[in-house]
């Protein structure tokens, strides 16, 4: 059950520089705002299409569902980024997801809606104060979903950013595997040398990588099936 010479030698090996703690800082700050503004803006989505009452809400939702069967591709997508200005900034990284969430709203009951204006609620105190209570399962399922796609961030990074200082984790491990050599892999002195692996560098990186997210599972584990379930059935 305990492995044999245990040591941390393969985590050592690849914080050593410091390097990979501004990734990790880098991959943090992408995830906490990125799911910041992607539940923002799927819920200000969401909550108004999810009314039969609006005007031009079936072309809406064709053209939505249009931008998500159908893409310009890399390259005009990269010019599209590049005319911007983004091109080396967090703000070129993008997700959306949103029928999920529409699906969950239009299985409220709207008596309790209807019972709101009637005391004089507006839209505002109704989606803050009584919508917005209803949906935490599909809330905590879309942020988890979220927060993991923005962790796991790799090849929009590696696209769209150009200052090393910037780099998500994701890249940065992967260049820092990328790099060893047998030469590099040795660490200690004398009878106490130790030759790590290659596969031992990447195992210690794919610890790192996924440690820090699995925190975020006990907070959201009691929400996330429901939501998943719920969201699922309505759609």
């Amino acid at each position: 059950m305990w492995p044999v010479d245990f040591n941390l030698k393969a985590y050592m090996n690849l914080i050593k520089d410091g390097q990979l703690f501004v990734a990790m800082k880098n991959t943090f700050l992408i995830t906490v705002v990125g799911t910041v503004l992607n539940m923002l803006f799927t819920i200000i989505a969401a909550y108004p299409l999810s009314k039969s009452r609006l005007r031009g809400r079936n072309t809406m939702l064709m053209l939505i569902l249009f931008t998500m069967l159908f893409s310009g591709g890399l390259i005009p997508n990269f010019l599209l980024i590049n005319s911007l200005g983004l091109v080396n900034s967090y703000w070129g990284l993008s997700a959306y997801n949103m029928f999920v969430m529409k699906s969950f709203m239009e299985g409220l009951p709207q008596e309790l809606e209807e019972s709101a204006q009637i005391d004089g609620a507006g839209e505002a105190r109704i989606l803050w104060q009584i919508v917005l209570p209803l949906c935490k399962p599909v809330i905590a399922a879309l942020t988890l979903f979220y927060a993991v796609g923005w962790w796991n961030s790799y090849m929009n990074v590696l696209i769209y950013i150009r200052d090393t200082d910037k780099l998500s984790l994701m890249v940065k491990l992967h260049q820092m595997i990328s790099l060893l050599s047998p030469e590099m892999l040795r660490s200690g002195e004398g009878v106490q040398q130790v030759a790590l692996t290659p596969e031992g560098i990447r195992a210690a990186a794919v610890v790192i990588a996924i440690v820090p997210i699995l925190f975020v599972y006990p907070f959201l584990q009691r929400h996330f099936i429901k939501g998943v379930l719920l969201g699922s059935v309505k759609g």
